[in-house]
Protein backbone atom coordinates (compact mmCIF):
# COMPACT_ATOMS: atom_id res chain seq x y z
CA UNK A 1 0.00 0.00 0.00
CA UNK A 2 2.89 2.67 0.82
CA UNK A 3 4.51 1.98 -2.78
CA UNK A 4 1.39 3.28 -4.61
CA UNK A 5 0.75 6.13 -1.67
CA UNK A 6 4.56 7.34 -2.62
CA UNK A 7 3.65 6.80 -6.18
CA UNK A 8 0.41 9.28 -5.84
CA UNK A 9 2.15 11.45 -3.79
CA UNK A 10 5.15 11.00 -6.71
CA UNK A 11 2.83 11.49 -9.55
CA UNK A 12 1.69 15.47 -8.46
CA UNK A 13 5.16 15.92 -8.88
CA UNK A 14 8.52 15.81 -9.21
CA UNK A 15 9.70 14.50 -5.44
CA UNK A 16 12.93 13.86 -3.49
CA UNK A 17 12.95 11.07 -0.81
CA UNK A 18 12.99 13.47 2.26
CA UNK A 19 9.95 15.31 0.73
CA UNK A 20 7.86 12.30 0.20
CA UNK A 21 8.97 11.55 4.22
CA UNK A 22 7.92 14.60 5.57
CA UNK A 23 4.28 14.78 3.59
CA UNK A 24 3.70 11.03 4.53
CA UNK A 25 4.30 12.11 8.31
CA UNK A 26 2.24 14.64 7.61
CA UNK A 27 -0.84 12.88 6.68
CA UNK A 28 -0.36 10.26 9.60
CA UNK A 29 1.23 7.98 8.00
CA UNK A 30 4.60 6.48 10.05
CA UNK A 31 7.77 5.72 7.93
CA UNK A 32 11.12 6.57 7.49
CA UNK A 33 13.94 7.10 4.93
CA UNK A 34 15.18 4.03 5.81
CA UNK A 35 11.96 2.59 4.50
CA UNK A 36 11.26 4.94 1.68
CA UNK A 37 14.56 4.50 -0.16
CA UNK A 38 14.53 0.66 -0.62
CA UNK A 39 11.21 1.31 -1.69
CA UNK A 40 12.28 4.70 -3.86
CA UNK A 41 15.12 2.12 -5.31
CA UNK A 42 12.71 -1.01 -6.19
CA UNK A 43 10.57 1.18 -8.10
CA UNK A 44 12.51 2.68 -10.27
CA UNK A 45 14.04 -0.96 -10.90
CA UNK A 46 10.48 -1.72 -11.79
CA UNK A 47 10.48 1.11 -14.06
CA UNK A 48 7.47 2.63 -12.25
CA UNK A 49 9.89 6.06 -11.75
CA UNK A 50 13.11 7.46 -13.02
CA UNK A 51 15.43 9.89 -11.91
CA UNK A 52 17.53 12.97 -11.80
CA UNK A 53 20.14 14.65 -10.19
CA UNK A 54 19.71 18.16 -8.92
CA UNK A 55 21.54 20.59 -7.49
CA UNK A 56 20.15 21.61 -3.92
CA UNK A 57 20.82 25.02 -2.56
CA UNK A 58 21.56 23.62 0.49
CA UNK A 59 23.79 20.96 1.22
CA UNK A 60 24.60 17.86 -2.10
CA UNK A 61 22.68 17.17 -5.00
CA UNK A 62 19.29 15.58 -4.39
CA UNK A 63 17.71 12.70 -6.54
CA UNK A 64 14.51 13.59 -7.96
CA UNK A 65 11.90 10.79 -8.87
CA UNK A 66 9.09 11.16 -11.57
CA UNK A 67 6.28 8.54 -12.51
CA UNK A 68 6.69 6.82 -15.66
CA UNK A 69 3.70 5.93 -17.96
CA UNK A 70 4.16 2.37 -16.65
CA UNK A 71 4.09 3.83 -12.60
CA UNK A 72 0.61 6.03 -14.02
CA UNK A 73 -0.45 2.34 -15.26
CA UNK A 74 -0.32 0.72 -12.34
CA UNK A 75 -0.73 3.92 -9.91
CA UNK A 76 -4.29 3.80 -12.30
CA UNK A 77 -4.61 -0.04 -11.45
CA UNK A 78 -4.17 0.11 -7.87
CA UNK A 79 -6.61 2.85 -7.46
CA UNK A 80 -9.51 0.32 -8.74
CA UNK A 81 -8.59 -2.61 -6.83
CA UNK A 82 -8.54 -0.34 -3.67
CA UNK A 83 -11.78 1.14 -4.51
CA UNK A 84 -12.92 -2.45 -4.56
CA UNK A 85 -11.54 -3.56 -1.35
CA UNK A 86 -12.35 -0.08 0.90
CA UNK A 87 -16.21 -0.74 -0.73
CA UNK A 88 -15.99 -4.43 1.00
CA UNK A 89 -14.79 -2.97 3.73
CA UNK A 90 -17.00 -0.62 4.53
CA UNK A 91 -19.85 -2.86 3.62
CA UNK A 92 -18.76 -5.59 6.46
CA UNK A 93 -18.05 -2.73 8.83
CA UNK A 94 -21.34 -1.08 8.20
CA UNK A 95 -23.00 -4.57 8.57
CA UNK A 96 -20.75 -5.02 11.97
CA UNK A 97 -22.06 -0.98 13.16
CA UNK A 98 -26.18 -2.12 12.46
CA UNK A 99 -25.84 -5.77 13.93
CA UNK A 100 -24.84 -3.86 16.87
CA UNK A 101 -27.75 -1.15 16.46
CA UNK A 102 -30.17 -4.20 16.53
Amino acid sequence: MVEHCVLALISEGESYAFDIVRVLAARDFVTSEGTIYPLLSRLRNDGLVTTMWRESEAGPPRRYYRITEDGRRALDAFGSDWARFRDAVDGLLAGTVERRGA
